[in-house]
């Protein structure tokens, strides 16, 4: 399976996960602001993954970039959504920019896939719930660092 992998991150922890997925699957790892058009339509599954800023505000590579993605024909196309944030210091706009994201893809015709529970998780509001689980992988690596391994191992078998 042809995997790329699309991240933003200012501090660090978004593009050290993003590379962790990438390494366990293999995937073509690229930063959003190096991301063009073509290559968000060139793999077989397309895993976007951004870290909540603010109170619920999309990471400023992604706002700035938004536009290679927008332009992008997603129609059938795969896509995978994860999203870093902190759920004690922002309880009610946990991982929004995964729900951000998801907005944007599905517009497109993505069939969005990798959905998770809310279950471990700590929050009181998050844009990134649908149907009451996440709409992608949920990571914390201020309060739950310890749970991103087996999350993500979890979420790549469903992926799989």
């Amino acid at each position: 399976m042809n995997v790329t992998v699309i991240f933003g991150s200012d501090s660090g922890v978004t593009k050290a996960v993003a590379a962790t997925i990438a390494k366990k699957t293999g995937a073509r790892l690229l930063d959003v602001q190096e991301a063009r058009t073509a290559d968000y339509e060139g793999c077989d599954l397309l895993i976007l993954g951004s870290p909540t800023y603010g109170m619920g505000e999309l990471q400023t590579d992604w706002d700035l970039h938004l536009s290679q993605l927008e332009g992008a024909d997603l129609s059938a196309r795969k896509v995978a959504l994860f999203g870093t944030g902190d759920q004690m210091t922002y309880p009610d706009s946990f991982v929004d920019a995964m729900g951000i994201l998801y907005d944007k893809v599905v517009s497109q015709g993505a069939e969005v896939v990798g959905f998770t529970d809310t279950v471990g998780y700590d929050f009181t509001g998050s844009t990134a719930l649908r149907g009451g689980r996440f709409v992608g992988l949920a990571l914390d690596e201020d309060t739950q660092s310890h749970l991103t391994s087996a999350r993500i191992d979890d979420w790549l078998g469903q992926l799989r």
